[in-house]
């Protein structure tokens, strides 16, 4: 299941700080911008609104992280899930099976970024998109979102997809403002 919040400047910070896990209200308040502590305590809230949908769960989780910092909810490997924000919107996926999932914000097309992420024929396919900036962003919501679900880390992003066995989807916003992508194993 998808879960996103678009309204991320809709809600009282403190009192959404209070219904975190301590741990989690932690990592939000490391975020010395009120944005970064917003999609931090945001993106924790769906969750919490997921398990508590799918799976019946009202706990307040903690989470424990695998080697390149893929988290998990501490107790429960039965349950997958994937948390991304951007300064639009947070989304989180959850699932049976490992899940990634990345939003970005649809922003201004640099080239030296293009170059730095993406291989030949991706670069190909973006220079000659009609919108190279959406382009651009719907290749890196999938290259993140298939290394978060594979827990390897952000690597070598220029080639991630090139042996890539999975099920993207990819979700463009209605208002055009961030794109996310949702990878799962086939």
């Amino acid at each position: 299941m998808i879960y996103v919040n678009d309204h991320i400047f809709d809600f009282d910070l403190p009192a959404a700080l209070e219904k975190l896990s301590a741990q989690r209200r932690g990592q939000a308040l490391r975020f010395r911008h009120e944005l970064g502590q917003r999609t931090c305590a945001a993106a924790y809230l769906l969750l919490c609104e997921g398990l508590e949908k799918e799976y019946g769960i009202t706990a307040k989780p903690d989470f424990v992280y695998a080697v390149h910092g893929k988290p998990a909810i501490a107790g429960r490997p039965d349950i997958h899930f994937n948390l991304s924000h951007c300064r639009e919107a947070v989304v989180c996926a959850l699932s049976d099976r490992p899940v990634g999932v990345d939003v970005e914000s649809v922003r201004e097309y640099r080239e030296s970024l293009v170059s730095y992420t993406m291989n030949e024929e991706e670069q190909k396919q973006i220079k000659t998109a009609l919108h190279p900036e959406v382009a651009f962003i719907r290749l890196w919501t999938k290259k993140e979102a298939y290394v978060k679900m594979t827990g390897q880390g952000i690597g070598d992003l220029k080639h991630a997809l090139e042996h890539a066995e999975a099920r993207f989807t990819t979700v463009d916003s209605d208002d055009g403002r961030y794109i996310y992508t949702v990878c799962e194993p086939l």
